[in-house]
């Protein structure tokens, strides 16, 4: 192991989007590394493998290097460290490693290649159809993401930097893409994308792999998540007093965005394959989910007094006799990967859940999944300002009443916008919300413990 591959294995698992945090780095390589800008200070792009309990995974991490003495102050929280020179560069023995994303004389060369439509080495850097990019514009990294890194270039566009690679074309850039070509209002225009060959473990054939996607910077944007999270702090100020009659409702903004998602839906069935599920295809996708709860229940203990009622839910699923409709989704659905703007709501983050490789994400699935996420989502911001307060009967009503009247406004501006109607729908529409509560309860018990109340409670209430 040289002594950047020794840096990387102390400083990856400490990164935010480092989804292997609690397991031990049993071996990590550099398998490739591009150089993106040569000499000091350079800038180098590598696709680092790391191995824990067995299974690989890979990460792009944006290397910077720099003369030790050289490394200015507003870049000595990027460090990783000091090693060896490579053996290409004519310097110094030893210099500076540091995470580039925060480097804003480095990261331009990225916007200023896609502009040009570069080819740097095995590096392909790309605008869209149509697209100018303009340069000159310094970055800064936005906080607060768990899985990507994100640039904001100027008050022009963001790229986003996937950090763990999965071989093959990123639904992100793919759906947002077909999107924008067929006019769609509720998203945020691409503008280009960087990729190389990574090499697919499973087939050993290298495929073309997104590794950024510059897209629209949407500047008055406010995330939907917080609006929502007004709209309860609002309630919850408002003692006694229903969530129509508070001040800060959301449910009118509820059924724009289900409005929204049908229109998003509906037009990726225009653009992109569709199917239908047969009985026996819903047999084995509620087998699915029933294998998924009994690994919860053994996992948390907790969920075991629902399991009987969860799994009903999905063996109505599997005895379903009518065809079930599938296509392209976003897969991630929820408040945080929507925002609204002076115009309306857009829909961001098409990627799917990052830690499913690309081909899963890319499988066809009902449009239901995505209304079933949104509503879990609705359930969560009425309840999360509960967590230690879960004895004051009256908050947690209005918790109840806040989420039922904007689930119940979702689905009406869903089936009003041309989506299936989820009223008539309820058993597909129940499995899959029952899905999505299982795991969080199992994400919850990982990580945020003191959050397990929310999924668990929602459980109760769902099911009681």
């Amino acid at each position: 192991m040289t002594r950047l591959e020794e840096l990387l294995t102390a400083w990856l698992p400490a990164q935010r989007w480092f989804a292997g945090k609690g397991a031990a780095v049993d071996a990590l390589r550099i398998e490739a590394a591009h150089v993106l800008v040569p000499g000091l200070p350079g800038l180098r792009l590598l696709v680092v493998a790391v191995v824990q309990n067995g299974r690989t995974d890979r990460y792009q991490v944006l290397l910077g290097l720099r003369a030790p003495e050289s490394v200015p102050d507003e870049l000595a929280h990027a460090v990783i460290g000091v090693c060896e020179s490579p053996a290409d560069l004519d310097g110094p023995p030893a210099v500076a490693a540091y995470d580039a994303a925060h480097d804003a004389a480095m990261t331009a060369h990225l916007l200023t290649g896609i502009a040009e439509h570069r080819d740097v080495g095995p590096v392909r850097f790309r605008s869209a159809p149509g697209a100018g990019v303009r340069t000159g514009l310094r970055s800064l990294v936005l906080t607060g993401e768990q899985s990507n890194t994100t640039l904001v270039y100027g008050e022009e566009y963001v790229l986003k930097t996937f950090r763990r690679l999965w071989p093959g074309l990123n639904p992100d850039l793919e759906l947002t893409s077909a999107l924008t070509e067929v006019g769609s209002e509720y998203v945020a225009r691409p503008y280009g994308w960087i990729e190389a060959d990574v090499v697919d473990p499973d087939t050993g054939r290298s495929s073309p792999t997104t590794l950024a996607m510059l897209q629209e910077h949407l500047r008055s944007a406010t995330d939907g998540w917080v609006l929502a999270a007004t709209s309860v702090r609002d309630l919850y100020a408002s003692p006694g007093l229903p969530p129509e009659q508070a001040g800060g409702d959301f449910a009118g903004e509820a059924q724009r965005l289900g409005a929204a998602t049908a229109a998003v839906h509906r037009d990726l069935a225009r653009v992109l394959p569709t199917d239908v599920l047969g009985s026996e295809a819903q047999a084995r996708l509620a087998d699915r989910m029933t294998t998924r709860l009994r690994a919860a229940v053994a996992e948390v203990p907790q969920l075991a007094p629902h399991a009987e009622a969860l799994h009903a839910a999905f063996e109505e699923l599997g005895a379903l006799g009518a065809d079930l409709p599938v296509q392209r989704v976003h897969g991630d659905y929820h408040l945080g990967q929507v925002v609204r703007t002076d115009a309306g709501w857009v829909l961001l983050d098409f990627e799917g859940e990052p830690a499913v490789p690309v081909r899963e994400r890319q499988k066809l699935s009902s449009p239901l999944r995505d209304v079933a996420g949104m509503l879990r989502s609705f359930d969560y911001a009425a309840r999360y300002q509960l967590v230690g307060r879960t004895d004051d009967p009256e908050l947690v009503a209005a918790a109840r009443a806040w989420a039922q009247r904007n689930r119940e406004a979702f689905c009406e501006g869903y089936a009003f916008g041309g989506g299936v109607d989820p009223e008539k729908h309820q058993v597909v529409l129940r499995a899959f919300e029952y899905d999505k509560a299982v795991y969080e309860v199992v994400y919850e018990a990982r990580h945020r413990p003191h959050w397990i109340s929310i999924p668990l409670d929602s459980i109760t209430a769902l099911t009681g």
